[in-house]
C-alpha cells in the first residue's frame, strides 16, 4: 500500500486513514503530549441554536467528555482554541477540568504559540482537531492533525487521521481512544473502570 500524501500537501487525497490501526497515525499519536481540540464543529455538531434573546445552545457529547478526562488520566494535557466565546463552553470546560481554554480567538496561531509556551510542550508533540480553514494554520504545524467526518475537504487533505463519526457525535472520543491506545494507555484505563466504576462524564 502506498503511503499516504504528508499532511500540509495541496491536493493530498483522502488517505485511507479512519481505521485506528493506520501506522502513520498511530506513530503520529504516540508522540502527543498536548491535544487541543476546536469547539463548534469538533466537540458539537456546529449548529448553533440561537434563543429569542440571542442566547446559544450547543450540545455536546458525554461520550467526547469522558475521552478527553481519560487523556488526562493518562498525561496527555488536552486544550481548547476556539473562535467564538460561549459561557455554554467555559461551564462545559471548567466541568471536564480543562486549564486551558481559548476562546473568541480570532487568529487561532496565537493561542497556539501561547498555550505551546505555557505547557513547554513542542509543536511536534501536539496534536489538533478541527473541522474548518481557520484551523488549517494550527493544523500545519502540530505533529498529529485530525479532523471529523464532515470536516471541509480542504481540511481532511491535511490531516494525518479523519475520523469516522462527526463532531458532536464521537469524533473527539474516536481520536481519544486513538490517543489512548497509541500511549498504550487504553487497556489500563478500560480495566481500572471496570474495577471500580467511572465518574460522571
Amino acid at each position: 500500500m502506498a503511503e499516504p500524501t504528508p499532511a500540509g500537501a495541496v491536493g493530498a487525497p483522502l488517505h485511507a486513514n479512519s481505521d485506528a490501526r493506520h501506522p502513520q497515525a498511530l506513530e503520529r499519536a504516540s508522540r502527543v503530549r498536548l491535544m487541543i481540540f476546536d469547539v463548534d464543529g469538533v466537540l458539537t455538531d456546529g449548529r448553533l441554536l440561537a434563543g429569542p434573546e440571542g442566547e446559544v445552545i450547543k450540545a455536546f457529547d458525554t461520550l467526547d467528555g469522558h475521552g478527553i478526562k481519560l487523556l488526562a488520566q493518562s498525561g496527555i494535557t488536552p486544550a481548547i482554541i476556539t473562535g467564538r466565546r460561549s459561557g455554554i463552553v467555559a461551564w462545559r470546560m471548567r466541568e471536564l477540568g480543562i486549564a486551558h481554554v481559548y476562546q473568541g480567538v480570532q487568529d487561532k496561531r496565537t493561542a497556539f504559540a501561547d498555550v505551546l509556551a505555557k505547557t513547554g510542550v513542542t509543536a511536534d508533540a501536539c496534536g489538533y482537531m478541527g473541522d474548518d480553514w481557520p484551523d488549517l494554520p494550527v493544523l500545519l504545524q502540530v505533529g498529529f492533525a485530525a479532523c471529523p467526518a464532515q470536516a471541509h475537504r480542504e481540511v481532511h487533505a491535511r490531516c494525518h487521521y479523519v475520523a469516522q463519526a462527526e463532531g458532536g457525535r464521537g469524533a473527539a472520543r474516536e481520536v481519544c481512544d486513538l490517543l489512548l491506545r497509541a500511549h498504550g494507555a487504553y487497556d489500563a484505563l478500560l480495566n481500572d473502570i471496570l474495577a471500580g466504576g467511572a465518574a460522571p462524564t
